[in-house]
């Protein structure tokens, strides 16, 4: 087992090199550079959309925009704002953080033009109905003589669906909060049966098809979030002496690595620091990776850059700001110079430190919200990668396939878990960010089309009004 587990951390650390830092930072900067920092200059417009003041049920797809979004977030507001945090603080210290920002700001513009063209290429499976994503915009955008890149992120898709990573951090929680301080003996039999208990809860949600699974997630997104967000606000408040200072070295520690534990990159450990950031935000919001576009792309509309604004909030709200939170809240209370947890156990301690006797618990809810939801989703894009390679009257065969690797989930390493999934991360991001720069002209075109569309109504509704 552990030649199998340094077997795949060293695989992950060959796909996370240099070319793929560039593609998916360098390739994001110039995205960001080409549409003159769209996301940014839009953010009320794409809040309008999220609010369905441009919805119409006649449009093609099926979801809403606020679905799309729920559906996307549900697998990106998750275990990597809570345990992918703290393993980045754990190795790199508070420097880690500022870098994964960094990915987030970047990765804003990255989402707009994958989702964008989530939309404008969309593709029709075996079965004749409308699909979106990487593998439908290679072949639409792109053509035929490039699917072997289609091909190659389906092939990827269907391991860096799995959600073995968040089943094996809510295991990992369920153990250190609730079972272990109350005298429950842990082992291969206690995961198994939390295993069983997921397979169960996921069974239910993921064979009911995507309208179940979207329903589903746009009602715990929004209840996670918030509750998430007051927890931590507590911890803050509770420490608010300290978060100026720690705020400030976040700053300061990405560019002197003074904490870094990792190993180097690019001949010195400030490298490394960089790396694990780009890592673990990239993690976090799965920007350039290809996962949300194939959520986005069932969005009811037929109008591509809309869906694009609505993606490009996802890396704010879930890098941004959840992320944030977690890793202030690790910060000052201190537990990641005194613990030697790891992971979700790492949180946890910040919680136990500054609510003791229930902060654990309201942890753990938070914990299974995010990891319930998530599991959802995840499998939604596992099918879509089965069905493109060999057809959607067989897609449902992946959801065996994907409820058995829960209990893998369940029952091994963090450390194996979370570079399984970096390293099938990495071979998703090539395909979808090689297409999606060749193809942003036309993103571009697209969109100085529809606000000069959006320039006029509002010209009209004026004069309208007057």
């Amino acid at each position: 087992m552990t030649e199998i587990d340094q077997f795949i951390a060293d695989f992950a650390s060959f796909v996370w090199g240099l070319p793929l830092l560039i593609l998916l930072i360098g390739g994001g900067f110039y995205l960001l550079i080409i549409s003159k920092f769209l996301p940014f200059r839009y953010l009320g417009h794409a809040l309008q959309v999220l609010r369905g003041k441009y919805d119409n049920p006649d449009d093609p797809g099926e979801i809403s925009h606020f679905q799309a979004l729920s559906t996307a977030l549900s697998a990106t507001v998750g275990m990597g704002n809570i345990a992918g945090v703290a393993v980045a603080i754990a190795i790199g210290g508070p420097g880690a953080i500022f870098w994964m920002w960094v990915s987030a700001i970047i990765g804003m513009a990255t989402k707009f033009f994958t989702n964008s063209l989530a939309v404008m290429y969309r593709g029709k499976d075996s079965e004749g109905n409308i699909q979106g994503g990487p593998m439908y915009f290679i072949m639409e955008g792109l053509g035929k003589r490039w699917k072997a890149l289609a091909v190659m992120f389906s092939v990827a898709g269907l391991v860096g669906a799995l959600p073995v990573f968040n089943v094996n951090q809510l295991t990992q929680a369920i153990n250190f909060i609730l079972l272990e301080p109350n005298g429950v003996e842990v082992g291969l039999g206690s995961n198994l049966i939390i295993g069983l208990i997921l397979v169960t809860i996921t069974s239910i949600v993921i064979f009911g098809g995507l309208s179940r699974i979207s329903k589903t997630v746009s009602k715990l997104v929004p209840l996670m979030v918030v509750m998430y967000f007051v927890s931590v606000l507590i911890i803050l408040f509770v420490n608010f002496d300290q978060v100026p200072y720690y705020f400030g070295l976040i700053f300061t520690d990405a560019f002197v690595a003074n904490n870094f534990t990792g190993d180097s990159f690019l001949g010195g450990v400030l490298g490394g620091l960089i790396i694990l950031g780009i890592r673990r935000g990239a993690f976090s919001n799965e920007a350039g990776i290809g996962t949300a576009p194939m959520a986005h792309g069932a969005a009811k509309t037929n109008e591509p850059i809309r869906e694009g604004l609505v993606a490009m909030l996802g890396p704010a709200i879930d890098t941004l700001v959840v992320c944030t939170l977690t890793a202030l809240a690790i910060l000052v209370t201190g537990v990641w110079q005194t613990s030697d947890q790891n992971g979700v156990s790492l949180t946890a301690a910040a919680f136990n430190d500054a609510m003791p006797f229930y902060g654990n618990y309201i942890l753990l809810t938070c914990i299974a919200f995010f990891s319930i939801s998530s599991l959802f989703s995840y499998s939604y894009y596992g099918t879509k990668c089965l069905s493109f390679l060999i057809g959607a009257d067989k897609k449902h065969y992946y959801n065996y396939f994907y409820i058995l690797s829960i209990l893998m989930g369940a029952t091994t390493t963090l450390s194996m878990m979370i570079n399984l999934i970096d390293g099938f991360f990495a071979l998703m991001a090539i395909p979808t960010m090689i297409s999606t720069l060749i193809l942003a002209p036309k993103v571009l075109k697209a969109a100085k089309d529809y606000f000069r569309r959006m320039d006029l109504k509002k010209k009209e509704v004026l004069e309208t009004s007057n």
